[in-house]
Order: structure tokens, then sequence, then C-alpha cells
């Protein structure tokens, strides 16, 4: 299956519902790549990933994960994940991946676990 993104909000946090492949051999993990960027581009800072339907991930979208959570830390924000399932929960437990980005098992407790943004800098 293609990958599906739906891309939804919840107050200030925007969550893409993916859905299908993440690897680079059909080139859908650039797609998800493409989406992650331009709302990162348009001021987006907290972002929860819904992988809960990912039903394969590879080295390419394990990339673009990591890349995308610096990216949003050096900016302020936050990334977090709701726990895939299947064979991509596998991968991101054999690469560690919820050491690194903090991954939930479902919306509610990730919602409630992002940090509010600061409004001025810390001094």
């Amino acid at each position: 299956m293609a990958i599906q993104i739906a891309i939804r909000k919840s107050g200030d946090i925007t969550i893409l519902d993916v859905q299908g492949r993440a690897t680079i051999s059909d080139g859908e993990s650039e797609l998800l790549r493409s989406k992650l960027e331009e709302l990162i581009a348009n001021g987006v800072c907290k972002v929860l990933l819904n992988l809960a339907d990912l039903s394969h991930v590879d080295s390419s979208g394990f990339r673009i994960l990591v890349e995308v959570c610096v990216s949003l830390r050096d900016r302020g924000g936050e990334l977090r994940i709701i726990r895939p399932t299947g064979r991509a929960l596998i991968a991101f437990n054999a690469i560690r991946l919820p050491d690194v980005i903090p991954t939930y098992d479902n919306e509610n407790e990730a919602l409630t676990n992002f940090q509010p943004l600061s409004d001025s800098p810390t001094l």
C-alpha cells in the first residue's frame, strides 16, 4: 500500500496519521519527508506522528524521523510518536528509536506529554 498521510490539529499540535509503507524503494519516505519539512517551514513546532497503521519502514524512514526530531528540537519544538505495530514496531525496537523519540501507546497520552511552548527565551 502506498503511503497515505492525513494531517489534523489538536490545539497547537499537528498530528499526521500515516498509513502504508515508508521505504526508499518506492519513494514513499520522500513524501513523508516533504510533508514534514513543509510543516516545519510553515512554523509548526509540535508534531505527533500516528504510526499505528504504518506497515513497513526502512532505514530511509528512520533517517527522516531522526532528522525531523533534530530539526524540531533546534527550533524549540518536539516530535512524538504513537507506537507503530507489527513489523514496524519490531524495527523501531531493534534500533531503539523509542529511546531517542518519545513514543506513546495512544494519542491522548502523547498529546498530554507535549511541553508548552515558551513565549520568552529562558535566561
